[in-house]
């Protein structure tokens, strides 16, 4: 019987029996491969650093669009503030005349106009305009001399917010004119 490593072949060296011009090419490897080790370490750091970056990014618009949601009406809110001083210090003016009361509405109308031009909201006021779907809602249409689908009456302003509708105007639609049916003759 043989005892355990009887037969094997003794390990060598590893530079042992390879001739010299192997182990330069040897050296060369383990010299690129210790470079590209590097090289790998290297980018794979670059690249957790960008990705925690991309993360950081990610989550800073995130926080940054809760907060447009949450104060976005802040200048708004803040310009109608005055109109709502103005309506206060009317209703608070004891015996105030017609007269003072309708030019305080007048003034505090203005006021409210120049706040909501600032902020890009513009009346939709199409007396005499061709009907339009996506800016009108016709409540009725009547009988005309004005040319059919032409609104005839505005009953309420829309309002458009830049170009998107924030309410459709209600008008009323001029429609054709019915034709009397002729009249037969009389025997």
């Amino acid at each position: 019987m043989s005892g355990p490593g009887e037969g094997a072949q003794p390990q060598r060296p590893p530079s042992e029996g390879i001739p010299e011009a192997s182990e330069g090419r040897l050296a060369e490897l383990e010299s690129q491969l210790a470079a590209s080790q590097e090289e790998a370490g290297r980018m794979r750091d670059e690249w957790l650093r960008a990705k925690a970056e991309t993360e950081n990014v990610r989550r800073r618009s995130q926080e940054d669009v809760a907060r447009a949601h949450r104060y976005g009406v802040e200048g708004f809110a803040g310009a109608l503030l005055a109109v709502k001083d103005s309506l206060e210090a009317a209703l608070a003016a004891e015996n105030a005349s017609i007269e003072s009361i309708r030019e305080g509405v007048d003034i505090t109308s203005r006021q409210l106009d120049a706040v909501l031009e600032k902020f890009a909201v513009k009346p939709i006021a199409p007396a005499g305009e061709k009907f339009d779907p996506h800016r009108h809602q016709a409540i009725s249409q009547v009988e005309s001399e004005q040319e059919p689908g032409t609104v005839v009456n505005v009953l309420q302003k829309g309002y458009l917010l830049h170009d998107r509708v924030l309410r459709p105007a209600l008008v009323i639609v001029a429609k054709e004119k019915e034709k009397s049916p002729p009249e037969a003759p009389s025997t």
